[in-house]
């Protein structure tokens, strides 16, 4: 039976994950709190600058994505076998809180289920499921070229291609895909950028070893140049897009600079690797469950408590958690559940 080569495990992809599982709950959190005061940047401004700060999560999601099956993909793989193994792991959970958001937690949803499963609708962090989908779709084609994909001129130029559909959707006017495939052209370089992260992993980590203080350094202009981008384009525009938007050029500066930290930061970190492989292995269930406590914290708590943005993000992420190891606990539910 063909199967994808044998499983290579790596803390530091788990290590980021974690990371960017924390950050999607803190952009969700400063959202909602710059939503509620009426988008008052300047009365919340390190709400924002966290805002922006976090704003890397999916893209890194993408890169370690493309990481993770360009170091287990085999080749002579054919394309169904391979692609039922992908879609085992993260097809049925996303029918089940899609399920769940779309009749119990958003049950006024003008749009038929179909259509809301094909879109990533039923709730707003469901988008980045059906966009992974089309990668999955595309990775063995994408693999059997890398090689080519992969050279220097290539490479510069799928980077200036990214470049150019990011600002015109950021600085002119929105691409008009359905949502997961703009998802999809908005972000095919850090998929990219993932497989060949997985190439070169020693490369990338003695050069960030090399020139840690700068790329930590670097990380920091990205994210204050972001934050006050966003700013300024939304006293201009009065467009909350402005700040919420993912996908402008800057970010992605900003995520192929802070994605090298973080893979050497996963590479020395002291916690424990049980740790983090098992603190991992939540991540997707926290990631579908977490909108439900924002939703219950902002309906029954006041919300000059949850005006702190670190009040909040504890507040949704310590029972997200709880329930994620207790669902654990329960054989074979985490097929269902994530």
């Amino acid at each position: 039976m063909e199967t994808l080569k044998k499983y290579i495990y790596h803390p530091e992809i788990d290590f980021i994950r974690i990371i960017c599982t924390f950050s999607v709950i803190m952009i969700h959190i400063t959202t909602k709190i710059l939503a509620l005061s009426g988008n008052d940047l300047f009365g919340h401004p390190f709400t924002l600058f966290l805002n922006q700060l976090s704003s890397f999560a999916v893209p890194i999601f993408f890169m370690i994505s493309a990481f993770g099956l360009k170091l287990n993909y085999s080749a002579n793989l054919k394309f169904f076998p391979y692609l039922k193994q992908r879609l085992s792991k993260i097809l049925l959970p996303y029918l089940f809180w899609s399920f769940i958001y779309y009749y119990f937690v958003y049950p006024h949803n003008s749009q038929s289920f179909f259509r809301v499963l094909l879109l990533g609708g039923a709730s707003y962090q469901l988008y980045f499921i059906p966009s992974l989908f089309i990668f999955y779709l595309l990775f063995p084609f994408i693999y059997r070229y890398f090689k080519f994909i992969s050279r220097p001129l290539p490479l510069i130029i799928l980077f200036i291609i990214q470049f150019i559909f990011l600002s015109i959707d950021y600085y002119y006017r929105p691409l008009s895909f359905a949502y997961p495939i703009k998802v999809f052209i908005l972000n095919f370089i850090f998929f990219i950028l993932g497989m060949l992260a997985g190439e070169y992993q020693s490369e990338i980590y003695n050069f960030v070893k090399a020139h840690q203080k700068k790329i930590i350094f670097l990380s920091l202009i990205f994210a204050l140049y972001i934050t006050f981008e966003s700013a300024f384009r939304y006293f201009k525009t009065q467009n909350y897009l402005s700040f919420y938007s993912q996908w402008r050029p800057g970010i992605l500066l900003y995520s192929i600079s802070l994605s090298s930290l973080l893979y050497y930061f996963g590479k020395n970190t002291k916690i424990s690797a049980e740790f983090i492989k098992k603190f991992s292995s939540y991540s997707f269930f926290i990631y579908f469950i977490h909108i439900i406590f924002i939703e219950i914290i902002w309906k029954y708590l006041p919300h000059t408590l949850l005006s702190s943005p670190f009040v909040s993000f504890f507040l949704v992420l310590i029972p997200s958690s709880l329930f994620a190891h207790l669902i654990s606990k329960i054989p074979r539910l985490s097929r269902l559940t994530g």
